[in-house]
């Protein structure tokens, strides 16, 4: 081989790699790109549930001790 195809063979190759390297590029974007959305999801999700922890505690805590009453059946 000449030197000029070695060249051009060495061209070709690292063109070939670019292309795979933008491509991997392009997936894992969308890759973290959905896991971001999901993450938002997840902390939304969060925070309701942590609102109904909340309102949930100040319910039983309205609601007074359960101890000193005495059962239905008496």
């Amino acid at each position: 081989m000449s030197e000029i195809e070695e060249l051009v063979q060495q061209m070709v190759e690292l063109q070939t790699q670019v292309a795979f390297q933008e491509d991997t590029v392009s997936v894992l974007n969308n890759a973290v790109t959905a896991q971001q959305k999901e993450i938002l999801v997840l902390r939304e999700q969060l925070e309701l549930l942590k609102q109904r922890q909340d309102e949930t505690i100040a319910q039983v805590d309205q609601a007074g001790p359960v101890v000193d009453e005495k059962p239905p059946h008496y």
